[in-house]
């Protein structure tokens, strides 16, 4: 129908689409943007004299230990790039393109570190291979995992759902007309895949390198578990920061951090773009023959990495269980009585945080797509851009951001500070572009004959939002808010620094008793945060699975 034939809207229902608009984007300037402009601001602020200037810059050229962690960070990101990508080819090409079997557990757990704080792989490794590990106890030696190579391995594993999932997505554009034809000109397997798997999936390869690459330089879980004396960016600004009290530099290294994620971000956009381009809407989907010697081998190599993901987080939550890991192995639930930093009190705080991000972030979200789709113009053209940047902000810088921002009694936001809802909204605005694409691709999928056809029974734009938007997009909203409190519950680099003693939280409390040296009790809240977040999972698979 027409636009021009629909009845004109009223004064109310034009000053509810541009609120649906300005209201949400209000927010993302006031919570993303202005920390982010508060950043930069600190970082030209002097710590010693408070002037004004580039002394922090300077003096980064003389601070060799910020150098270093850069350097350390650059190497650790491409060998972690590298590893994820080859072994990333490996799941989602064997789940893709052969007829192996066990490929539901395979599926399953590729995605289990999803579930879990970051460091909690780190964790894992420490009881499997650390010097009192499994692993050395069984062979008679004293590993040590700590440093650049525990790190690697744990960074790895991080990363490899991301890797698998952009992987596996690129090769579904494969079209099976592409390999009959080939196969009906003589090619055989292992030329059909140099001619055409692997043209086809080069940008998906090339925007997962850069999205590993993003995650290991910013991560900030498994650097301080497992990291050693192997610093990273991500450590230095806790150390400047927390350590040192030096929150001009503190800035500086955050800023220093934010280049390489940001053009490491833009890049892989314009792969996912290019990959997109590859394929049509028409191709047949590849569906693989069995190959007796092709699946056993990549059977053998899947499960290789299935076992390892599985033995590292399921290691944390047996060492929960054990008395006194190695030394006396009888089964206990003493670590679950926990009563040091305020028991199970941060617990319960994050998912009271982590509901209340589900829940604004949902809504502000929701309000955001449907302001963008009914106002168009250059207000929606400047927050789709600005929704796309949260992306390619750390954790860590984020949350320095709001220290920056809101840590200031002579400001009316000021009372934001030590607040739930302010860790809320920062955990939101970390994750704000995922939800962003998510809520914008449900968005399309709505009927415009439906909103149309609303307007000319009368329903102003209320009406549209309660008959027609809410009810065609109950899955993509029940995911985006499914998606929101997960992410809360496991983020840790975002919240380290907005933590209180009136607020604390549960990833944060696993960090600080592993560095107290209590490490099954560590274990044990770990635990505890990963069967949340799984029964969490499976909800959100019981809900929309049928009706995705």
């Amino acid at each position: 129908m027409s636009r021009a034939l629909l009845p004109p809207q009223s004064a109310a229902d034009r000053w509810l689409s541009r609120l649906c608009l300005w209201l949400p984007l209000l927010a993302l300037l006031a919570f993303f943007g202005g920390p982010m402009l508060s950043i930069l601001w600190h970082s030209l602020v002097d710590d010693r004299s408070g002037a004004v200037g580039f002394a922090n810059y300077v003096t980064l050229f003389d601070a060799p230990g910020v150098w270093r962690a850069l350097g350390n960070s650059l190497l650790l990101g491409v060998a972690t790039t590298l590893i994820t990508l080859l072994l990333g080819f490996i799941v989602a090409y064997g789940l893709q393109f052969t007829a192996m079997p066990a490929k539901r557990f395979i599926a399953f757990a590729t995605t289990l570190p999803v579930l879990a704080p970051s460091l909690v792989l780190g964790l894992g490794l420490i009881f499997l291979l650390g010097r009192n590990g499994i692993v050395g106890n069984m062979l008679g030696v004293r590993l040590d995992i700590y440093g650049f190579h525990g790190l690697l391995i744990a960074d790895v594993l991080y990363a490899l759902p991301q890797a698998v999932l952009i992987i596996q997505a690129a090769l579904r554009h494969s079209d099976a007309r592409q390999y009959e034809a080939a196969g009906v000109l003589g090619a055989g397997g292992w030329r059909q895949f140099l001619d055409i798997t692997l043209p086809g999936v080069r940008f998906g390869l090339l925007s997962a390198g850069f999205v590993v690459f993003t995650i290991t330089i910013t991560d900030f879980g498994n650097a301080v578990v497992i990291g050693g004396d192997f610093p990273v960016l991500a450590t230095e600004i806790y150390s400047q920061v927390s350590g040192q009290m030096k929150f001009g530099m503190g800035a500086v290294v955050g800023i220093l951090l934010l280049l390489p994620a940001a053009a490491a971000i833009w890049i892989e956009r314009a792969a996912a773009r290019r990959q997109k381009t590859i394929g049509t809407a028409a191709a047949l989907p590849y569906v693989p023959a069995p190959q007796r010697t092709r699946d056993l081998l990549f059977w053998l190599l899947n499960m290789l990495i299935a076992l390892a993901i599985v033995a590292t987080i399921a290691t944390v939550v047996v060492a929960s269980l054990i008395r006194l890991w190695p030394y006396r192995l009888d089964l206990t639930f003493k670590h679950y009585n926990i009563d040091l930093a305020g028991g199970y009190a941060p617990l319960w705080t994050s998912i009271w945080i982590s509901a209340l991000a589900a829940i604004v972030g949902t809504l502000l979200l929701f309000l955001l797509t449907f302001g963008i789709r009914r106002q168009p113009g250059r207000a929606a053209d400047f927050a789709t851009l600005l929704s796309a940047l949260p992306v390619g902000v750390p954790g860590l810088v984020l949350g320095l951001a709001y220290v920056f921002t809101f840590n200031s009694a002579d400001l009316p936001w000021g009372m934001l500070y030590g607040t739930a809802l302010l860790v809320a909204l920062c955990n939101y605005y970390h994750y704000h572009t995922q939800g962003f694409t998510t809520m914008m691709l449900g968005m399309r999928q709505v009927p415009g004959a439906m909103e149309d056809a609303t307007s000319v029974l009368g329903g102003g734009t209320g009406r549209i939002l309660r008959d027609v938007y809410l009810p065609a997009m109950r899955v993509t909203l029940i995911s985006v808010a499914m998606f929101l409190f997960m992410r809360s519950m496991v983020t840790l680099s975002a919240v380290i620094f907005l933590v209180t003693p009136a607020l604390p939280l549960g990833a944060v409390t696993v960090m600080r008793l592993d560095e107290a040296g209590f490490t099954s009790q560590a274990a044990a809240f770990s635990t505890c945060i990963m069967g949340i977040v799984a029964i969490m999972a499976l909800a959100l698979h019981l809900l929309t699975g049928k009706r995705r």
